[in-house]
């Protein structure tokens, strides 16, 4: 099993992220002589929702170890009975879920501060280490169980089919393909309506509901001070590059660039959210898009400075590539900036930092905590 970059806080806390990211592997491996109380599991699933008191029942009163909750949005009554055994009994508990907002829009009771929150996101190229491979990684994404398997599931339908939160899966696969043309662009909420055969108001509510499941994000344009006309859509990614392959149709008239590039630009993605979150770095991830064309792929802005990144499925880089980055330069001369390729090259150019895609990968950590590789 691999070595995860988050580390458990002192104070009980919850841990969000989409199933299959190895929430529940971490903990058994971070903290293992907690109490678990898995609600996946039937029998435990209908005896709390049954009555959320038993949990109270459940746990001895001898002891004082951490306490595990798997999959807490499934029963949110259940925190009810966690802040009470939180105030009476100092009891530390460990609360898993697949989404935070789900209990927020639920009305669930999140411990008014009394937890921290962490996220789980898929293993980065730090946590794989040696076994970090470039082209394996953007055909099955990294996932724990894409990295141990030559078979990656659909995991999308899987997911949303265990959750039943639509009614009609055929309608909903149909809005999935149509979604990952957008992989890595500019959101068209009409088009993918269209594509999809849906209502706009319909297609609307299955972005969000990807969203409560953590399975995509939206990337928002970064605006501040803007000296020029901005683009207002933002850019839309599925979390995992694997996820987004599975779904994304290919035949012959698709060019290997239109499904590589934004499979590029997710796996970046997928890294820039892991490390941010598990170090606590604090950046706002955003993109950068004039209306005339002009695009950074990814805008980092936060207490520790300005990142801009452009992300080439190139191997070699010439000096038009350049181009948005020295435009993004004109309006925020103090931004450090990064052109990243999957070639071998590396220099300085224009006050850009040339290098490997999967050199930064591997030291993340230092290029987003420095600001330099």
């Amino acid at each position: 099993m691999y070595s995860r970059l988050l580390e458990p806080p002192k104070r009980s806390f919850f841990l969000f992220g989409p199933r299959g990211t190895g929430k529940t592997a971490w903990l058994q491996q971070r903290l293992p002589d907690a109490l678990t109380f898995d609600l996946l599991h039937a029998d435990v699933f209908h005896r709390f929702s049954a009555a959320p008191q038993r949990l109270r029942e459940a746990i001895p009163d001898d002891h004082s170890g951490w306490v595990v909750v798997d999959e807490v949005q499934r029963v949110p009554d259940l925190l009810d009975e966690v802040h009470s055994l939180i105030e009476r009994r100092k009891l530390r508990f460990a609360l898993t879920g697949s989404s935070a907002r789900k209990l927020r829009r639920g009305g669930a009771n999140l411990l008014a501060g009394r937890a921290r929150t962490l996220h789980m996101h898929p293993l980065t190229a730090l946590e794989l280490g040696r076994d970090f491979d470039l082209p394996r990684a953007l055909r099955y994404g990294t996932l724990p169980f894409a990295c141990t398997t030559d078979e990656p599931t659909a995991y999308l339908r899987e997911e949303v089919l265990q959750e039943g939160l639509v009614r009609s899966l055929a309608t909903f696969s149909r809005f999935l393909e149509a979604a990952s043309f957008s992989q890595g662009a500019p959101l068209n909420m009409a088009a993918v309506a269209r594509d999809s055969a849906v209502s706009a108001k319909l297609a609307e509510s299955h972005f969000v509901l990807l969203e409560d499941l953590l399975l995509a994000t939206r990337v928002q344009v970064f605006t501040r001070r803007a000296k020029r006309r901005m683009v207002s859509h933002p850019k839309f990614y599925y979390f995992d590059c694997g996820v987004y392959r599975t779904l994304r149709p290919r035949g012959p008239l698709d060019a290997e660039s239109e499904i590589d590039g934004p499979a590029l630009e997710t796996l970046f993605l997928a890294n820039v959210r892991a490390v941010n979150d598990a170090l606590d770095l604090g950046y706002q991830i955003h993109y950068w898009r004039t209306a005339a064309g002009a695009e950074v792929d990814f805008v980092l802005y936060g207490e520790r400075g300005l990142l801009a990144f452009e992300i080439k499925r190139a191997t070699r880089v010439r000096d038009d590539d350049l181009a948005p980055l020295q435009a993004f330069a004109e309006e925020y001369p103090m931004a450090k900036r990064f052109l990243l390729h999957t070639g071998k090259e590396r220099r300085h150019q224009a006050g850009v930092e040339i290098a490997p895609l999967t050199d930064a990968l591997r030291r993340l950590d230092v290029l987003l905590r420095d600001g330099k590789l």
